[in-house]
């Protein structure tokens, strides 16, 4: 391959340096004992870009990777995989922002859809929505616990014209047959909301003296008391109209924006196809580094 730049005493790659592999990908920057290390730029021929930091070859500290598709990732790495904290750009313009482990959204991250304003606040797993969240919509939010994507057991459903709905997300019931037909059933049955009690938000707001006047009488509360009654009208209303959108199913709001989400390089990103066949581009890198002068 072609090289142009420092070198050490023993005629290794040592300092700054730009190379042209021979697959036609090109690399500027720092070079220590021969391998990448430090900052520098690599470009794949297919057009994607890592800029960043690298140790010994792998992309490793901080560093910002635009795939081929446009998306990208900017944020911390480990070993060649996305590993720490980070910020991915999906081309249909969703992001998640969080934790990241092995190359996968894993801890505590935030996923936003940029169609519809929503967000998912909370725990992930292995690339998953799983565990502890919030998923926040334009006039309400869902507070409970997710499992493959999933919301799962007990929650509730808190909107802005004050009131909460309690429940809890259960698996539908189904007709028992063989066993290979149920777990055919389990891999597609969706958890449906069985809603218990509707109760008002707890508002608090500041205490203030007040001078009495004639019309207070005794058992009157104030404007920053917590009602305890049923919800108004204008409550009932939103959650009549809402009966239809509690069942999370297939098809619905967040599961387009999730199946959209999953055709993005998030899950297959490191496996592009490249002009001359299934090549995984990063491997690639690392192995063309190999033949080096």
């Amino acid at each position: 391959q072609e090289y142009e730049g420092d070198r050490n005493e023993a005629g290794e790659r040592h300092g700054r340096g730009r190379a042209r592999l021979p697959n036609g990908d090109t690399y500027e920057g720092s070079y220590e004992f021969g391998k990448r290390h430090g900052q520098g730029i690599y470009r794949f021929k297919n057009g994607a870009r890592y800029t960043g930091e690298y140790v010994r070859n792998k992309k490793h500290g901080q560093g910002t990777f635009i795939y081929p598709d446009g998306s990208r990732y900017e944020g911390e790495w480990a070993d060649d995989q996305r590993h720490g904290y980070g910020v991915y750009y999906y081309v249909n313009n969703d992001t998640y922002t969080g934790e990241w482990f092995a190359h996968q959204r894993h801890g505590q991250g935030t996923y936003f859809y940029a169609e519809t304003g929503s967000k998912y606040v909370g725990t992930w797993v292995n690339g998953r929505q799983e565990g502890a969240a919030e998923l926040i919509h334009l006039n309400h939010r869902y507070q409970g616990k997710f499992l493959n994507k999933n919301p799962v057991g007990p929650g509730k459903y808190v909107f802005d014209v004050g009131c909460e709905q309690h429940g809890e997300y259960r698996l539908a019931d189904m007709d028992r047959g063989e066993e290979e037909e149920e777990e055919e059933l389990l891999a597609t049955v969706v958890p449906k909301w069985k809603a218990t009690e509707i109760t008002e938000l707890a508002l608090w707001t500041p205490t203030l003296p007040k001078e009495p006047t004639s019309t207070d009488g005794p058992g009157q509360e104030g404007p920053g008391a917590e009602g305890t009654g049923a919800p108004g009208e204008e409550a009932q209303a939103l959650l009549e109209g809402f009966k239809g959108e509690m069942e999370m199913r297939p098809g619905g709001e967040d599961a387009d924006v999730l199946r959209e989400e999953g055709r993005e390089y998030d899950q297959d990103e490191f496996h592009y196809d490249m002009e001359e066949g299934n090549i995984n581009f990063e491997e690639e890198e690392t192995r063309q580094s190999d033949r080096q002068d």
